[in-house]
């Protein structure tokens, strides 16, 4: 299955900045009820994670700002993604941004305002792209 009408960097970034609002904060919010601290703050650091991994693998590859914006993560492949696929989004994506200082964040965000099908480094690691189109239920 071809890439359809994938998503931008703004829609992307601008989804990104309203699951750090909508959901971030109030997260944030409830570890430090929880564990008494903005700093050492496992319970915050979970809920990110979980919320990464499990929300867009349930819910047809929305998250709430992806939602609010009518974008969502697709497997290239057409088939649903799955935690695996998120882990490999998130987690070994966020690694090789994390081993390249932050380079590959910045050539990822090129890759998705230049390139056509708007994938980046993440979305090849894992096998996706975000699009515009609703989900097959």
């Amino acid at each position: 299955m071809a890439v359809t009408n994938p998503a931008g960097f703004w829609k992307r970034l601008l989804a990104n900045l309203l699951d750090a609002i909508v959901v971030g904060i109030p997260i944030s919010i409830i570890g430090y009820f929880i564990t008494g601290s903005w700093e050492t703050n496992w319970f915050t650091s979970l809920a990110n994670i979980l919320y990464a991994l499990i929300v867009p693998a349930v819910w047809y590859g929305y998250t709430v700002g992806k939602r609010m914006l009518g974008i969502r993560i697709a497997k290239v492949n057409g088939g649903k993604v799955g935690i695996g696929t998120m882990f490999l989004r998130s987690f070994v994506g966020g690694l090789v941004y994390f081993i390249t200082f932050g380079i590959g964040l910045i050539i990822s965000a090129i890759m998705v305002a230049a390139r056509e099908d708007k994938r980046s480094i993440h979305d090849f690691i894992a096998g996706t792209y975000v699009t515009t189109e609703k989900p097959a239920v």
